[in-house]
């Protein structure tokens, strides 16, 4: 199960035209934010994406993610891929995050017209932030986030 914001963002590519998908795509490279001052060398980079992509998942007192990416304005893909996570994921529940399927990129419809290996990308950015947050002392749910038993 994805998180809600991140479930509407995936319906959102599901539902425009494959046509509209790359321009969306992009939409969401200028919806990184910058990062806090002094920040920039605490990153970890991405090393499975093509372009240089650098992130930083902290947990909050409140056991919510706070992401944060720096990816260069030239590549808008890949910073496209850190605005959807971002968008999708900073901010809710931690335990949200770690059960938020690793692949659900696939879902957005985007395979016809990104290479594999820059999908895969997107998929690591999202197994980089989880491993940070439970670096951070975060850990997995220990129920099933369906309800399922």
């Amino acid at each position: 199960m994805r998180p809600e914001r991140l479930e509407r963002i995936v319906q959102a590519f599901q539902d425009a035209p494959a046509s509209l998908r790359l321009p969306l795509l992009l939409e969401y490279a200028g919806k990184v934010p910058p990062l806090p001052e002094g920040m920039e060398g605490s990153l970890e980079r991405v090393r499975e994406c093509q372009t240089p992509l650098f992130l930083r998942a902290e947990v909050t007192g409140d056991g919510r993610a706070e992401l944060h990416f720096s990816a260069p304005e030239e590549a808008p893909t890949t910073r496209g891929f850190a605005g959807v996570v971002h968008q999708g994921l900073s901010g809710a529940p931690v335990e949200e995050v770690l059960a938020a399927p690793d692949d659900f990129y696939q879902a957005m419809g985007l395979a016809e017209l990104i290479s594999p290996l820059r999908l895969r990308g997107m998929g690591a950015i999202l197994a980089r932030v989880k491993h940070q947050l439970r670096a951070a002392g975060a850990t997995p749910p220990s129920h099933p986030v369906d309800g399922a038993p």
